[in-house]
């Protein structure tokens, strides 16, 4: 039996808007190109429509992305009570700054608490409330 030479994204690729966005505004950028050269306005409309549609995706992801960083800092606080931020930046491998503005997001949401301690935003630590 021959090997098929066949490649496949994993299902969860396609899933993924990280995927499907770009691929979609090329062919609604496409489509728009191909819909002006004819002149037909429906098929105008339709192609700017999929363009809009896939940058609302590729938008609505990069929010996704800080909130799935968010749970990644809150899971990492939630096993190492007391963590300080750039101990919490080395373990995740994300710079200072992001992990500083996750713990922020966290504090003003209630889902964490920085210990008591007025010190340089790394040297804070954080745990969950009680």
């Amino acid at each position: 039996m021959v090997p098929s030479k066949e490649t496949r994204l994993p299902k969860f690729a396609i899933r993924s808007p990280r995927v499907t966005a770009p691929i979609l505004l090329t062919l609604g950028a496409i489509n728009a190109w191909l819909a002006a050269v004819e002149a037909d306005y429906a098929a105008l409309s339709t192609a700017l429509c999929l363009c809009v549609c896939a940058a609302g995706l590729f938008g609505e992801d990069l929010v996704q992305r800080g909130h799935r960083q968010d749970l990644v800092v809150l899971a990492h606080v939630a096993a190492h009570p007391g963590a300080e931020t750039r101990g919490i930046a080395q373990a995740v491998g994300v710079p200072e700054r992001l992990v500083a503005r996750n713990l922020d997001r966290l504090v003003e949401e209630g889902f964490v608490v920085q210990v008591e301690g007025d010190v340089h935003p790394a040297l804070r630590s954080y745990r969950l409330p009680s």
